[in-house]
């Protein structure tokens, strides 16, 4: 599903001769890496979708602030990310049809420090799966296109076997948030859950996402998305 606008991370400042610290093993940021991931969407209609998403990491560019990793997904959206102390976080996007990227006000967090149990941080959001049913725009994102999610590191432990193979000692975010929406004339207003699960494995990055928005309504759509790691380098 290539409209999914995955949480993609790099970091900044550091000679190829520094190790990278404890986050940057978690999601390699080097130039030439690339990723390659299945994404199948459950709809609650019974329909599916499937795709293939590529990211790619093109290396160090240099923006108005200052020097940042660029990373390119082949759907059309280009990345800006850094680290620091805080941990890693994205500073500026652009999709291809743009010729200037945006920058996040506030940064947007991946992975923050400290790397325990327990850290959480907050981020921007959209809803990528819910949708009206009849109404124009289809897309719930179009009309909520920011929406604070709340992110909690809860495992750094997690083993999981994806289609790239096995991976231990993962890190585990869960996010959360709801949107409130006009469900139907029967239930009104409702909140809406949205809920996210990414697992982040040392020395290759982001192995699986599992995206959650179920719906329930006689007006709108929800479903499941996953993303699931096919191949690396």
């Amino acid at each position: 599903m290539k409209r999914f606008v995955l949480p993609i991370v790099s970091l900044l400042g550091l000679a190829a001769c520094q190790p990278q610290p404890p986050s940057a093993s978690y999601f390699p940021l080097e130039e030439g890496r690339s990723w390659t991931y299945q994404s199948i969407t459950e709809f609650e209609s019974q329909a599916a979708e499937r795709d293939i998403l590529v990211l790619r990491n093109l290396g160090k560019t240099t923006l108005a602030d200052g020097v940042a990793w660029h990373r390119r997904s082949d759907s059309g959206m280009n990345y800006w990310l850094r680290q620091d102390g805080s941990g890693v976080y994205r500073v500026a996007s652009r999709p291809d049809i743009h010729e200037q990227y945006e920058i996040d006000v506030p940064h947007r967090f991946v992975l923050k420090e400290p790397l325990q149990v327990g850290t959480q941080w907050h981020a921007s959001t959209t809803a990528y799966i819910l949708h009206r049913r009849q109404d124009f725009p289809r897309e719930i994102r179009h009309s909520h296109p920011h929406i604070p999610m709340r992110y909690t590191l809860t495992d750094v432990q997690q083993s999981l076997e994806t289609l790239a193979g096995h991976f231990d000692g993962c890190l585990l975010v869960r996010g959360q948030a709801t949107l409130r929406l006009f469900a139907d004339p029967v239930t009104g207003w409702k909140d809406m859950p949205l809920s996210t699960r990414e697992w982040y494995c040392p020395g290759v990055g982001l192995v699986k996402l599992i995206r959650e928005e179920p719906a329930n309504s006689n007006f709108l759509g929800g479903g499941t998305m996953t993303l699931e790691l096919k191949e690396w380098k």
